[in-house]
């Protein structure tokens, strides 16, 4: 009998390290709100870190982005991963929650942990600007397809703005309560 494929808490610096050594076409994220992993048994077989949305226009104060998954030889621990990530971000008052695939990729874990194609992003050729001069990172040129899965609507009374300073006044009075 083959032990169970199950989520578990994770390490910044560990999802870091995995992702470095395993992802495909993308190297290690820079920031996360929070991230989880796939085991089995004692092994971690993958991994998801969750983030302020790339895009300026999606960190509205009530959307996250999967900013990263890597799975290694474990069949359905990237669905495993969305839907886990889904459910925390939720847990944790968040009303959105973004990711994209690459052209070429089937997004058939998104779909089977009930995401939803949003957009069709058309190739682009780098975030290369004369204002802000970016490093080429290999990904550009290729098209992305935007995913979401969200709840119906945000909480009653509670704007994003003020979402975001109560987040800030609860994270001030707790790093005083740690003093």
């Amino acid at each position: 009998m083959s032990a169970a494929l199950v989520i578990v808490p994770a390490v910044w610096d560990d999802v870091q390290r995995f992702v470095e050594a395993h992802h495909r076409h993308h190297g290690k994220p820079v920031g996360m709100k929070f991230c989880l992993a796939a085991a089995v048994a004692d092994e971690i077989v993958g991994v998801a870190s969750v983030g302020r949305p790339v895009a300026r226009a999606y960190d509205d104060g009530w959307t996250l982005e999967v900013n990263r998954t890597c799975v290694v030889d474990a069949p359905n621990a990237n669905s495993m991963l969305y839907g886990a990530c889904w459910r925390a971000a939720r847990a944790l008052g968040w009303r959105r929650l973004i990711t994209y695939t690459q052209a070429g990729e089937s997004g058939s874990s998104l779909r089977a942990a009930g995401w939803r194609v949003v957009a069709e992003r058309p190739v682009r050729p780098g975030w290369d600007v004369p204002s802000r001069p970016r490093k080429l990172r290999g990904t550009e040129d290729v098209a992305r397809t935007l995913w979401d899965v969200s709840v119906a609507e945000p909480q009653a009374g509670v704007s994003p703005g003020r979402a975001s300073r109560v987040a800030q006044v609860g994270h001030a009075l707790l790093t005083k309560a740690l003093a």
